[in-house]
């Protein structure tokens, strides 16, 4: 699987859209798209900024390394503190229950939504850093 596609996938199974991965590029949306398309190759920099974003690793990203799991399992950003890991597991505490329509999700789905879930809870704890620092 190509750079490109690794990305997009990787991105799907977040739910996130090319433009919110841009905008924290600072790149316009088509540009990302040209990313994944094959089109144009990242830099360094920009991939392990990516690989950030996507809670995974350049390596992962690259087909380096073939671990999915390990590549991106509920991964903790290096640069999370004491406080946001203790935000994050409260939020993903295992006992308790991802309901839809006050329906249990159960195995395979529910891994999914707390992955996703997962990403866009470090996405966001990622802009708020940004935010302040600006």
């Amino acid at each position: 699987m190509s750079l490109g596609k690794r990305i997009k996938k990787r991105r799907t199974e977040l739910g996130m859209t090319q433009l919110s991965i841009a905008e924290q590029l600072k790149m316009g949306r088509s540009n990302f798209g040209h990313i994944e398309n094959g089109r144009v190759i990242p830099t360094s920099t920009d991939l392990e900024k990516i690989a950030e974003i996507l809670n995974t690793t350049p390596n992962y990203l690259l087909g380096n390394d073939t671990d999915e799991e390990k590549a991106h399992q509920n991964e903790i950003p290096k640069w999370a503190t004491k406080e946001d890991i203790a935000d994050f597991r409260k939020m993903l505490e295992d006992e308790q229950p991802v309901l839809f329509d006050g329906i249990p999700i159960e195995g395979e789905k529910r891994q999914r939504v707390i992955d996703i879930l997962s990403g866009l809870f470090w996405e966001e704890k990622l802009e708020q850093d940004r935010k302040r620092k600006d």
